[in-house]
């Protein structure tokens, strides 16, 4: 499997999450408006930290503990950076959020990598 595709796309995931993590509020992206249910926001944070987990584990094939500790230390850090942004505020329950959306990612990752064949060594 080709590694460099799967980096660059876990950068930019990572990159984008950060953006939208630590950018202003009127410059945040959103799906529907900023006047959108609090569910959606759920969703998006669920999401995008599902597809960084889901790249880490393609990146990181067979080690579980490491995948996961990377996107849950990477939501605990950008929500801890959160508190440097006037006008964001960090939250327990987001953290929670986005730690279960990347483990999440991580588990489907990883039972498909369990599916696959593999190369010859």
């Amino acid at each position: 499997m080709h590694r460099n595709p799967i980096l660059a796309a876990t950068a930019v995931c990572l990159a984008l999450i950060g953006y939208a993590t630590l950018a202003k509020l009127a410059g945040r992206p959103v799906l529907v408006g900023h006047a959108e249910a609090y569910w959606v926001v759920v969703v998006e944070r669920f999401s995008a930290y599902g597809l960084l987990g889901f790249l880490l584990s393609f990146l990181l094939p067979g080690r579980l503990g490491l995948a996961c500790g990377l996107v849950v230390s990477v939501a605990i850090g950008l929500e801890v950076l959160q508190a440097l942004t006037p006008d964001r505020d960090p939250a327990l329950l987001d953290v929670l959020q986005k730690a279960a959306g990347g483990t999440v990612g991580v588990l489907l990752a990883q039972t498909i990598l369990a599916f696959l064949p593999r190369p010859p060594s």
